[in-house]
């Protein structure tokens, strides 16, 4: 299962992620940033990782493209933060 909670705050918009961000919930997530974001277009972006206890590879590949689009992936703990830096490995060699 994974909560989203959107927060909007002033030139930014935050996606708290808890839970598991795969399978099914990372549609559920791409919906969600797609009905969110057109009506904040000069907004950035931010994904609060803070609380995701794991992801698989399509859950890696959305975040890549949302932090390749300029989004920020804010982590705590060694795993999310492993995850995160794989992920800017994987964008700046590729």
């Amino acid at each position: 299962m994974l909560r989203v909670s959107v927060l909007d705050e002033p030139g930014t918009v935050t996606f708290k992620l808890e839970g598991r961000l795969a399978g099914c919930w990372v549609r559920e997530l791409q919906d969600c940033y797609e009905r969110t974001m057109p009506a904040r277009p000069e907004s950035a972006v931010r994904f609060d990782l803070k609380q995701v206890i794991s992801l698989d590879a399509d859950g890696k590949a959305f975040l890549a493209a949302r932090q390749a689009e300029g989004a920020e992936l804010v982590t705590a703990g060694c795993f999310m933060k492993a995850i995160v830096a794989e992920i800017a490995r994987w964008l700046r060699s590729g």
